[in-house]
């Protein structure tokens, strides 16, 4: 039974309208926080690629909370952090470092579209997996197409780390959109105590 009435992301989803350019605006401030803070937005690890991340959560839930076109925006700024922020040759390459990226909001976004009126929870912890999911995936098969690592090399190093980074996601996805929802109910259906010419607002 769906637990949901109605949702941003999902009421004229390539629209653009003035909540969505501040959601954006404000992912894409987390965004930038988590890759310009040494060691937050991506985890330093002892293996070919060379950490770990949660760079990749404030996309998944641009898309969720607001749709494909914020998605989109969330993902080129991070992979634009990733491309400039780069410590290994291949993610000084845009078509490792960029081009999956842009992909991440729109696949967690269609996922949440597609199951929302199911359940918004499992709605939102598909989404995260699917999202991380699509990071790893489409960054893999990049490393692979441009000659970076062999396919039976790369594989095996990131499989257990991308599994690990998907049920993360899945978990903070929830977290997060549970968060959005219960804000925006209050700020939406919050009751006036005053008459309105006495309001701030």
């Amino acid at each position: 039974m769906s637990n949901v009435s109605a949702n941003p992301s999902t009421t004229r989803p390539w629209s653009l309208t003035t909540e969505r350019i501040i959601i954006a605006g404000v992912l894409a401030a987390i965004t930038i926080i988590l890759g310009v803070v040494p060691n937050l937005g991506f985890i330093p690890l002892p293996n070919a690629i060379g950490s770990a991340t949660i760079e990749h959560i404030p996309t998944i839930v641009g898309g969720v909370i607001a749709g494909p076109i914020v998605g989109l925006i969330s993902g080129l700024i991070f992979g634009v952090l990733s491309f400039f922020r780069a410590t290994v040759p291949f993610f000084k390459d845009p078509t490792v470092a960029i081009l999956p990226r842009l992909f991440i909001g729109l696949t967690a976004w269609a996922t949440f579209a597609g199951l929302v009126r199911i359940n918004r929870d499992l709605a939102a912890a598909a989404a995260g997996f699917v999202g991380a999911a699509t990071n790893t995936i489409l960054v893999v098969s990049a490393l692979i197409i441009r000659g970076y690592f062999p396919a039976q090399v790369i594989i095996p190093i990131v499989l257990v780390q991308s599994i690990i980074e998907a049920i993360i996601a899945a978990i903070l996805t929830v977290i997060l959109v549970r968060i959005f929802y219960i804000l925006e109910a209050r700020l939406v259906h919050a009751p006036d105590t005053k008459p309105r010419d006495q309001l701030p607002y």
